[in-house]
């Protein structure tokens, strides 16, 4: 599994360092899930972020303009009209093998956190192309997957031509 320490490594150092855990108390509350701790980790630490003019990662501090509560409600909504869900290999949502949305790109790619079938079995990832109906299915946790994208891999988001010198964020205001 990938590492806090990693991503800093790539991306540069934090500066939101969030360590009071109500948000996500609250945010799991709501939706009956524990996020994962590496997507949890990583957020704490950058907040809600643009990563290399591309990819929107948000925290769920209510306080914040880009609050990851607010576009979670948004994007189940959106995902689950019937001209939506048939570009995704499973509902969106929180129950078990659902698809939970948590992250989206500027180029047109929507990133899902996969709830495990089993409380012990792995969070993947599955990042689906907003403008084709193919979607792919990372064996990755989301630390995983976010240190193959700040590689530059292709990870179906891909960050080569956004970041060809090294990755970069910026806060979101």
């Amino acid at each position: 599994m990938g590492t806090l320490s990693e991503v800093e490594a790539l991306l540069g150092e934090p500066r939101f360092n969030w360590s009071d855990p109500a948000p996500w108390v609250e945010l799991g509350r709501e939706f009956g899930i524990e996020f994962p701790a590496d997507f949890r980790e990583i957020v704490n630490a950058y907040g809600s972020i643009k990563i290399n003019e591309q990819l929107y990662l948000e925290h769920p501090a209510g306080h914040l303009l880009h609050s990851l509560g607010e576009t979670i409600r948004g994007d189940l909504e959106m995902w689950r009209e019937e001209d939506m869900a048939e570009f995704l290999p499973s509902p969106a949502g929180a129950a078990p093998g659902e698809l939970m949305p948590v992250a989206s790109a500027t180029t047109g790619e929507w990133v899902f956190l996969r709830v495990p079938d089993q409380p012990a079995s792995p969070w993947r990832v599955l990042a689906q192309e907003f403008d084709s109906p193919a979607w792919t299915l990372h064996e990755l946790t989301f630390s995983e997957w976010l240190l193959a994208y700040l590689r530059g891999e292709d990870v179906t988001v891909c960050s080569r031509n956004f970041a060809p010198d090294r990755p970069f964020y910026e806060p979101l205001p």
